[in-house]
């Protein structure tokens, strides 16, 4: 396993540096191939657009059109999936085919540990029972399985389609090299992370915490984050989208109040920004490099050399280097990889959370403790309120949807600015995490959900307070 020293970094930094000539002798071909790539991929991931009424990016919209022109063939879809996955998993797992084995890309696909074969396998059951509505009726309900079946595995099959085919014109052509070089100095003091960690920020907040958790899981496997880096920036900056906290807060009726919801969400986040990646298991996860990364990435400027100009250096011999046909198969692979790997994982483990909350007190039990310090905050209907601090462990919806009961409404401001800063749910995001190459497990998870909810809990409060 690698691990980072600076001298050592410092040289191959220099020595895998795209392109160090200046710029004026760049091709203006070179140029182009940085500069169109790029603009697209930001018009597309990065520029909201307003729809009736509703803010989103174009390829939130891509993805929609898919799942309203498919609607009908989805389900039978995503159980195919899950049942090849299965099955192939299966056969990879017990027979272990040559042909298989020796190809890399295939391997990674099938060739996992016994427990996420068990997961794929638990998640194929659970897709067939809710597609033919047979079997425990728990498994398969509108608030279960159903509710992801229905509802959230269709728009991530359609997200990652488009994310996965899409995401090389952020990646491969220079941008995220611009954006290292010009933003490390503001980035790295404050969150301790590299300047190029804004574009997953930017991706998530504007169009979906799904797409920044898949950004960011290329750039740690091609080795341009440690995995101290990579574990912050999925669990801190994989915000969830302006799309869903409209959602949120029209599920507790506060529409009229999107500024001040909106203003507390981000004092919120950015506190929980700076304290989590400084304190256990973050601050623990070493500052070495995905093992099977080529490439091992460092955002230092040479002396006497601007930002600037550094920056576009390098974005223009990333993308000189670029192969379009490499760019291509990278898309194609990068929307498999997310299908089989991180969809069957969410198929099984947020049904087996959302059946824990629907119906378990575990939820309950595990909120009591939050009565007294509610008490203490003057938080009205705080009985009421405490499960809402810890169910949105299992789902982003569910404190919103028990909150909308609420009579006070500076107890359901809270309740949807406490859903929104907590980030780690396992039906989507901890799933994704769990699914992909990221190095977290879910003993961590359950402690930064803990440690966010501690951290926002009180600064979302005071505002309440100040609101109303």
């Amino acid at each position: 396993m690698y691990m980072s020293d600076p001298a050592q970094s410092n040289e191959q930094n220099h020595s895998q540096s795209y392109h160090t000539e200046p710029i004026e002798r760049s091709n203006r071909m070179d140029v182009l191939k940085f500069m169109i790539p790029s603009l697209v991929g930001i018009l597309l991931f990065m520029i909201p657009l307003s729809i009736q009424g509703e803010i989103t990016i174009p390829v939130a919209l891509l993805a929609n059109w898919v799942q309203s022109a498919f609607a009908g063939v989805l389900p039978i879809f995503i159980t195919v999936i899950l049942m090849l996955t299965a099955v192939m998993t299966a056969i990879t797992k017990v027979f272990k085919p040559v042909w298989i084995l020796e190809k890399p890309f295939l391997k990674g696909l099938f060739g996992v540990s016994t427990f996420w074969f068990l997961a794929r396998i638990v998640a194929a059951f659970f897709a067939v029972l809710t597609f033919y509505e047979s079997g425990p009726k728990f498994i398969w309900s509108g608030e279960t399985g159903g509710l992801l079946f229905s509802d959230l595995i269709p728009a991530l099959l359609a997200v990652f389609l488009f994310a996965g085919l899409l995401l090389p014109l952020l990646l491969d052509f220079g941008l995220l090299e611009l954006c290292g070089a010009l933003l490390t100095k503001i980035i790295k003091p404050i969150f301790t992370l590299p300047g190029r960690s804004s574009i997953d920020c930017l991706a998530s907040w504007l169009g979906d915490g799904t797409i920044g958790i898949l950004l960011t899981s290329k750039q740690y496997e091609g080795g341009f984050y440690t995995k101290r880096e990579a574990a912050v920036i999925g669990t801190t900056f994989s915000v969830v989208s302006i799309t869903f906290t409209i959602v949120v807060l029209t599920l507790v009726d506060l529409q009229h109040m999107f500024f001040q919801y909106y203003l507390t969400i981000v004092l919120a986040g950015l506190a929980a920004a700076l304290i989590c990646p400084r304190i256990p298991p973050l601050s623990k996860k070493p500052n070495q490099y995905f093992e099977h990364a080529e490439n091992h990435w460092d955002e230092k400027i040479p002396r006497h050399t601007s930002s600037f100009k550094w920056g576009i250096n390098q974005a223009v011999g990333k993308a000189k280097n670029t192969k379009w046909r490499h760019v291509i198969k990278g898309g194609v692979q990068n929307v498999l990889d997310m299908w089989i790997g991180v969809i069957p994982i969410v198929m099984a483990i947020g049904t087996m959370a959302l059946i824990i909350a629907e119906y378990s007190p575990v939820f309950e039990w595990i909120g009591a403790p939050f009565i007294p310090l509610l008490h203490l905050m003057q938080v009205p209907e705080a009985a009421a309120a405490a499960p809402t601090m810890v169910v949105g462990f299992a789902d982003m919806f569910l404190p919103a949807v028990i909150g909308s009961g609420i009579e006070s409404p500076l107890t359901r401001f809270v309740i949807a600015c406490v859903s929104v800063t907590q980030l780690i749910y396992m039906s989507e995001v901890g799933g994704l995490l769990l699914g992909s190459k990221l190095p977290v497990t879910f003993k961590d998870l359950v402690i930064i959900f803990l440690e966010r909810t501690l951290i926002t809990l009180p600064i979302i409060v005071l505002m309440a307070h100040l609101f109303f």
